[in-house]
C-alpha cells in the first residue's frame, strides 16, 4: 500500500491547530592543488567544512521496500526555483587594483552549512579560477571540491570579504549560490512566509522582537544554534534549524530512542555535492519546544555526517527543515543573541 500522505500541523496551548488533521573534530586535511596555476599560497583554511544537508530536493521519493510495491512513490519534494533567495553581488579586484560588482544573484540562506558556496556558472560569469581543493561534509559524505578566491560577497547594505568558498553545481544547490554560517554570525535571519523573502541583518532594522508569540533559546556549537528544550514524542532531543533543508532529518539515535522500526519505507536524499544517501522514513505525532507543538512531523531517518560534526551523533538529535518551518508566519533566527523567534499565524490563534 502507498505510504499515507500526514499533513503536519502546528498547536500551541489553547489555540487550534492550523489543519484539522488530528495527530496522529578532526576532519581531513585539504589537499594542495597541483594542476592550478602558480599563485600565492591560499591563507591556512579549515581542512573541511559542512555543506548543509542539500537544499529543497532532499527527498526524492518515499517506498516501500517490499517487493513489487516500486510504484509506491510519494513525491515529496519542492520545485527548487520555488525557494527564498537574498539577492548578493559579487566583487573583484583586478591586477591594477580596479574593483567591480557582478550580479545581482540569487543565494540561498542556509543555517545548515558551515561556509559560503558558489555555483560554477557564478564563479565563470564572475571570472573566479579554482585555487585549491577541499573536502566538504554533506548529507550524504564527503566529497572533494574545487575553492575559489572571492573578494567580497555583498547583500545589502552587509559584505563578506577575503571568502575561500567551495565551488558547486547550480543545478544541484537549487540557486547561484549559498550563504552559510561564516556570513550570519552575530546576524538575525528573517524568514517571512507570508511574503516568501529571506533577509539578513540587524535585530532592529528587521523589526526587533515585535510581533513574535513564541522566543526559544539556544546553545551555540561551531557556530550553529542548537535547542536543547525539544522533546519528539517524548524523546529529549537536540534540535537545529535547517534553512537549506525542505526535509527534516533525524539522526539514528532518534530513531532508536523512537523505539519505532521504519525499515519498511526509505528515501532518497540528494546532497549538494551531488550524492544520494538512502534514510528510513517516520512521523513523530508531536514535537515540542516550549509551548510550541509541532504535530505530524515527517523525519527522514539517517547518520548524515553532519550529525557527527557537530557532536550530535550519539544522542538523540533533528535537522529541522523548511516544510515544518513553513508553518509559521514568520521565523527569526538570531545569532547574536542565540534566539529562535516564531510568529504564529492568524489562524492558529483563531
Amino acid at each position: 500500500m502507498p505510504l499515507p500522505l500526514i499533513r503536519p500541523f502546528l498547536i500551541l496551548p489553547a489555540l487550534a491547530a492550523i489543519a484539522a488533521t488530528p495527530p496522529v573534530d578532526q576532519p581531513k586535511p585539504l589537499a594542495a592543488d597541483a594542476s592550478a596555476a602558480p599563485a600565492p599560497a591560499p591563507a591556512p583554511l579549515p581542512p573541511s567544512f559542512v555543506a548543509g544537508t542539500a537544499g529543497a530536493r532532499d527527498v526524492v521519493g518515499v517506498t516501500h521496500s517490499a517487493a513489487g510495491a516500486a510504484d509506491d512513490v510519494m513525491n515529496l519534494a519542492r520545485d527548487s526555483y520555488n525557494r527564498m533567495t537574498v539577492p548578493v553581488q559579487i566583487g573583484t579586484v583586478a591586477a591594477d587594483g580596479t574593483t567591480a560588482n557582478v550580479g545581482p544573484f540569487s543565494f540561498l540562506i542556509d543555517t545548515g552549512a558551515e561556509r559560503t558556496v558558489i555555483a560554477r556558472t557564478v564563479a565563470a560569469t564572475a571570472r573566479l579560477e579554482p585555487d585549491g581543493h577541499g573536502m566538504l561534509v554533506g548529507v550524504a559524505g564527503l566529497r572533494e571540491v574545487d575553492l575559489v578566491k572571492v573578494d567580497s560577497i555583498t547583500m545589502g547594505k552587509r559584505s563578506l570579504y577575503g571568502l575561500v568558498s567551495p565551488l558547486l553545481d547550480a543545478a544541484a544547490i537549487g540557486a547561484d549560490g549559498i550563504i552559510g554560517l561564516d556570513g550570519l554570525q552575530g546576524q538575525r535571519v528573517l524568514l517571512d512566509f507570508d511574503g516568501n523573502r529571506m533577509a539578513i541583518g540587524d535585530a532592529r532594522a528587521l523589526g526587533g522582537d515585535r510581533g513574535y508569540d513564541i522566543v526559544v533559546r539556544a546553545r551555540r556549537k561551531s557556530g550553529q544554534l542548537i535547542m536543547t528544550d525539544a522533546l519528539i514524542d517524548g524523546v529529549r532531543t537536540e534540535i537545529v534549524i535547517d534553512t537549506g533543508s525542505d526535509t527534516s532529518i533525524g539522526n539514528a539515535a532518534l530513531e532508536r530512542a523512537l523505539g519505532r522500526d521504519h525499515r519498511e519505507e526509505t528515501v532518497q536524499l540528494m546532497s549538494v555535492t551531488g550524492q544520494n544517501a538512502t534514510a528510513n522514513v517516520g512521523v513523530a505525532r508531536t514535537l515540542k519546544l516550549g509551548e510550541l507543538t509541532l504535530n505530524n512531523t515527517l523525519i527522514a531517518f539517517t547518520d548524515a555526517p553532519p550529525f557527527e560534526r557537530l557532536g550530535l551523533r550519539r544522542r538523540p538529535a533533528l535537522l529541522l527543515g523548511m516544510a515544518q518551518l513553513r508553518l509559521f508566519h514568520r521565523v527569526a533566527i538570531d545569532f547574536g543573541t542565540r534566539r529562535i523567534l516564531f510568529a504564529i499565524p492568524d489562524a492558529a490563534k483563531g
